[in-house]
């Protein structure tokens, strides 16, 4: 007998987390971004990663026709910016501040990590889409995380 969904989720809830703003350009050029929780890093030779984003998510298609994109690791005290790109808000990017990479990427400021990737590959996951990128570029901030656990955020302590 397959697993229901509420004991599912439940079950992956006791898994801790890291949160990411993947963030890429929308047809029309406007920058936009999503919070995923679903990224894993695939190779070291060459450097590949993986982000899972939900097919009805506004920045679907862009992502799954083979797009740039960057994944923006979120720091202890980004937790605003988690709950903004989780919401379908026109205009995430009021009042946030980011740079615009040599590739057109877009690097959300202060954030604990930037991988910045070209599209590599996409798979069907159920309701999701899996895509695979290379990475092309990265930058580093010491900071704590700011993680998801048991339906929450939570920090190290």
């Amino acid at each position: 007998m397959p697993v229901g969904k509420q004991e599912f989720r439940a079950a992956l809830g006791h898994f801790g987390s890291g949160i990411n703003v993947v963030t890429a350009h929308l047809p029309g050029g406007q920058p936009a971004g999503i919070t995923v929780t679903a990224f894993c890093s695939v190779s070291l030779e060459p450097p590949l990663v993986l982000i899972c984003i939900d097919r009805r998510a506004r920045l679907h298609d862009p992502l799954a026709s083979g797009q740039r994109f960057a994944i923006n690791i979120l720091s202890a005290d980004q937790e605003v910016l988690s709950r903004r790109f989780a919401s379908s808000s026109p205009d995430q990017f009021a009042g946030v501040g980011y740079t615009v990479s040599g590739e057109g990427t877009v690097w959300l400021d202060d954030t604990l990590a930037v991988i910045e990737c070209s599209f590599v590959e996409k798979y069907p996951g159920g309701d999701h889409t899996i895509i695979v990128g290379q990475v092309e570029a990265t930058r580093v901030h010491e900071a704590k995380p700011l993680l998801y656990f048991r339906g929450g955020y939570a920090q190290l302590a």
